[in-house]
């Protein structure tokens, strides 16, 4: 299948006429839901997750469907069943693809606030989405989409979240915060050389296509 970066933590997956988004937050262009069969939300964070865009993407394409947690769900009022909740250790098929879920808190901001609710997913066994999270599935990742740069998240953890999941590619997300200091930065910590190897680390400018 084919994955295309489409700005901060938003990607597609897309194979033949099948096209499954994940997380189209504040930062995506809404144009990366055209087309779609179905959306994945892992949370409820407005860069992962626009109600009001979504809405609206549903309401031009009936069947639309949404997959994700019971936060977001309660967020998506009007469309009835197209919404569907799912939780740690369920698998689904979305858009034709078969999608497990991992997880299911936000990776922790400060102990004085709350952890909302976080789905990772893992899609055709092959590529994982972990949200705002620094899950580990208890099976193999061949494609890591790993959350680089945020405001819960020192660049050590991420190093070990590398390691953890001990992927076969590793391509960055949650990156839209950073300038072009901070990206070559990050790039060097888990490129080649660097302690986040041997997983191989990449970084897809919005509108690039890579086949996984």
């Amino acid at each position: 299948m084919e994955l295309t970066k489409h700005g901060h933590a938003c990607v597609v997956l897309s194979e033949g006429d099948r096209r499954l988004v994940i997380d189209p937050g504040a930062f995506t262009d809404p144009a990366a839901l055209d087309g779609a069969g179905a959306v994945l939300v892992t949370h409820e964070h407005a860069d992962h997750f626009v109600p009001d865009v979504l809405l609206r993407a549903m309401d031009a394409d009936p069947a639309l469907e949404v997959w994700t947690n019971g936060s977001v769900a309660a967020r998506l009022e009007g469309v009835g069943a197209r919404v569907h909740v799912v939780g740690d250790g369920d698998a689904v098929t979305a858009a034709g693809f078969e999608v497990t879920v991992h997880g299911e808190l936000h990776a922790v901001i400060h102990p004085d606030l709350p952890r909302p609710a976080n789905v990772g997913f893992l899609v055709g066994g092959a590529v994982f989405h972990p949200g705002d999270a620094l899950t580990v599935p208890q099976e193999p990742v061949a494609t890591l989409l790993l959350p680089v740069h945020a405001p819960w998240s020192k660049m050590s953890e991420v190093v070990d979240y590398v390691r953890a999941v001990h992927a076969d590619q590793a391509y960055a997300i949650h990156d839209g915060l950073l300038n072009d200091d901070g990206l070559r930065i990050v790039g060097t910590l888990l490129g080649e050389g660097g302690p986040g190897t041997p997983t191989p680390y990449g970084r897809l400018v919005p509108g690039d296509t890579v086949e996984v």
